[in-house]
C-alpha cells in the first residue's frame, strides 16, 4: 500500500512541526513519506515547496497513492475539488489541524485508504482519528473497503451506491462466493454468506436479498439485474520466496507470515508461491509451501533474468554469483502474478529467508 509514496504537506511553522512528527509515526509504520513547506518555514527533513499550494496539489496529486494536509480543512478541500475523478482511482486525502489535535480522513476513505491512514497517524502522534463514512460509523464493511482489504476488483463500481446504502440501512445483504474462490470467514462475517457454481446460480441467491455482493476468480458478464449487486473478482496474489540451503521449513513460514502481516494480506488469499527453479529439490521449501496451503512454482533463471520491472530493488552480486540472476523473490513473485503485476512488498529478509509479495489481475 501507498507504493508511489505519501506526501506531507504544511504551510506555517507549527503545521511543520506537526508535519514532522506526522512522518515519524509513518516511518515507524514503514511507510514512505515525503515533507514539504514554504521556504520560509523549511528546515532538514523537509522538501522546500517553490510554488503555491494549489499548483503543489494538482502536480501531486496523481502521483502519489496519499496527501495528508497540515492546515485548515477549507483550504485542501478547495485544492483538491477540481481534481476528483472517482474514488477508485483519487490518491487518499488525510487533513491534520496544524497543532496535531485531530486527523481526519477526507477523501478515499476506503478503497483509496484515507480511514487507514488517518487511524495510523493519529495514534502516532496520539491525535484523534476522525472517520465519517457511513459504514464506519455503523461498524459495518462497505463494499470498496472489502474490495480493498481482501485484494479485489471491482467490476462494477457503478453498483457500488445502492449496494453500500443497502448495507449502511440494514437492508439484508447477501456475499455470493462462486467455486473455489477463498476469503478467509472473519473478512465477511457481518453478512450472510453463500456458495454457487456460477454467475447465473449467484443472481437467482441475490434476487432473494435486498443487495448483493458476488466475489469470483473469473470476470463475470452479467446483464442489470433488479436486485442491486457489486461483482468483485480476486486479484492473483504471490510469494516470491528465496532462501539459503540451511534454512529450515519453520523459518520459511514464520518469514512468510510476518511478510504478510506487514501488508495485511491473508494467507487465504495466496494463489501461489514462486522461486527460481533450482529449489525443486529443497526439501525444506517444497515442505514449507505444503503447509502454507498453495501451489509452489518453479521458474528458470532465464525467465528471472528476462524480467524488466520498475519495482525492482537493485540486483546483488553475491546471488548474481551464485546462480546467474541478481535476484529472486521479487522476480519471481511478480512473473507469477501475471498482468500489470505490481508489488506489494520489497524483499524483506528473515533468519536467511527472503519474501517478496506481488500482485496482479
Amino acid at each position: 500500500m501507498y507504493a508511489k509514496g505519501i506526501a506531507v504537506v504544511a504551510i506555517t511553522r507549527r503545521g511543520v512541526e506537526t508535519a514532522l512528527k506526522i512522518k515519524e509515526a509513518l516511518d515507524k509504520a514503514g511507510l514512505n513519506s515525503t515533507v514539504y513547506a514554504p521556504k520560509k518555514y523549511s528546515q532538514n527533513g523537509v522538501v522546500p515547496l517553490d510554488k503555491k499550494f494549489a499548483d503543489f496539489i494538482r502536480d501531486t496529486y496523481s502521483a502519489v497513492d496519499a496527501l495528508v494536509a497540515v492546515m485548515a480543512i477549507g483550504i485542501v478541500i478547495r485544492s483538491v475539488a477540481p481534481l476528483l475523478e472517482s474514488k477508485l482511482t483519487d490518491p487518499a486525502v488525510v487533513g491534520v489541524d496544524a497543532t496535531g489535535k485531530f486527523v481526519i480522513s477526507l477523501l478515499s476513505g476506503h478503497y483509496g485508504g484515507a480511514n487507514e491512514l488517518a487511524r495510523t497517524i493519529a495514534k502516532g502522534i496520539e491525535a484523534t482519528p476522525v472517520i465519517t463514512t457511513a459504514s464506519d460509523v455503523t461498524g459495518k464493511m462497505s463494499v470498496d473497503e472489502l474490495a480493498k482489504t481482501m485484494h479485489l476488483t471491482i467490476q462494477n463500481p457503478e453498483s457500488l451506491v445502492a449496494v453500500n446504502a443497502a448495507i449502511v440501512n440494514d437492508d439484508r445483504v447477501i456475499v455470493v462466493l462462486i467455486g473455489d474462490v477463498k476469503i478467509p470467514a472473519d473478512a465477511i462475517s457481518c453478512y450472510e454468506i453463500k456458495k454457487a457454481e456460477n454467475g447465473m446460480q449467484s443472481l437467482e441467491i441475490i434476487n432473494q436479498y435486498d443487495a448483493g455482493i458476488i466475489i469470483t476468480q473469473e470476470p463475470l458478464s452479467i446483464a442489470k439485474f433488479i436486485t442491486p449487486f457489486t461483482i468483485l473478482k480476486t486479484k492473483n496474489i504471490v510469494v516470491g520466496l528465496g532462501a539459503r540451503k540451511e534454512s529450515t521449513a519453520d523459518s520459511m513460514i514464520e518469514a512468510v507470515n510476518k511478510a504478510l502481516e506487514r501488508v495485511h494480506v491473508p494467507l487465504e488469499r495466496i494463489n501461489h508461491f514462486a522461486t527460481v527453479d533450482i529449489k525443486k529439490t529443497s526439501k525444506p521449501m517444497v515442505e514449507a509451501v505444503a503447509q502454507l496451503g498453495a501451489p509452489l512454482e518453479f521458474l528458470s533463471v532465464d525467465a528471472l533474468r528476462s524480467l524488466n520491472h520498475v519495482d525492482l530493488s537493485p540486483d546483488s552480486a553475491m546471488v548474481q554469483k551464485k546462480i546467474g540472476v541478481g535476484g529472486v523473490c521479487e522476480r519471481a513473485a511478480l512473473i507469477a502474478a501475471g498482468k500489470n503485476s505490481k508489488l506489494l512488498l520489497k524483499k524483506t529478509k528473515l533468519n536467511g529467508v527472503t519474501v517478496a509479495i506481488a500482485e496482479g489481475e
